[in-house]
């Protein structure tokens, strides 16, 4: 019947493209302004985020962003130490996942893979859980775990028997509107020590949790124990 009416056909087609288009134009412009989900392909981030999880983003956390700029129509705040970020890399442009490290005027030093935040030690316990290393898989190797304990938020890192030079830097003062970003996996992790301070416009938003995983060394099997899981 509907061929007989190639009118009637051709509103049907216009008003479904029309519809589809809108659905997408509000899916996209959701992600871009209020909220998003990332795929973390590297280990930068271990362990607290592993390669194939996908982790929620709250991009209402520190402000409000004209969708698919970096215009920010209000600000709320910025990152606490200790956050979990995603943010536009300065050397590249790629959107890139780090911790918050140094916030505006804070005075950063490392010495051989131990931070110093505003003239003061942080404390670092050994660590070496076996539901770690069974969740890392062949990620874990020889690394050796610690708790770091940064003011008000203790998390884990990753370091190396024999690790990268950039273990000691500084002291460096954090400028204002900026940040310094390390990784949890400190001796395989792209950050401040190599591009150099975030700017506060940089930032896309705070990672919350891991919305599902997927462990790329048993054929992209569900890792359903970290499905919805708190980040720390």
């Amino acid at each position: 019947m509907l061929a007989s009416h190639p009118l009637l056909l051709r509103r049907i087609t216009r008003h479904w493209l029309f519809t589809t288009a809108l659905m997408m134009v509000a899916v996209l412009s959701f992600r871009s302004a209020v909220a998003d989900w990332n795929d973390v392909p590297t280990g930068s981030m271990q362990p607290s985020v592993l390669i194939g999880d996908r982790i929620a983003v709250n991009k209402l956390a520190y402000d409000l962003h004209v969708p698919f700029t970096r215009i920010a129509l209000a600000r709320w705040g910025g990152p606490d130490r200790g956050d979990i970020v995603t943010f536009w890399s300065p050397a590249d442009g790629n959107r890139l996942v780090k911790r918050v490290i140094g916030l505006p005027g804070d005075v950063i030093a490392m010495h051989d893979g131990r931070l110093v935040i505003n003239g003061t030690a942080l404390v670092y316990t050994p660590t070496d859980a076996p539901d770690l290393r069974g969740e890392m898989g062949d990620e874990a190797g020889k690394k050796r775990f610690f708790r770091e304990e940064l003011p008000g938020r203790a998390h884990l890192i990753a370091l190396e028997p024999n690790g990268e030079p950039r273990r000691t830097f500084g002291p460096v003062t954090v400028p204002e509107d900026h940040y310094l970003m390390l990784g949890d996996d400190r001796d395989h992790s792209g950050d401040s020590r190599w591009f150099g301070f975030v700017p506060r416009r940089d930032i896309c938003g705070r990672a919350f949790g891991v919305a599902f995983s997927l462990d790329h060394e048993h054929h992209y099997l569900p890792r359903a124990d970290r499905w919805c899981r708190r980040l720390i």
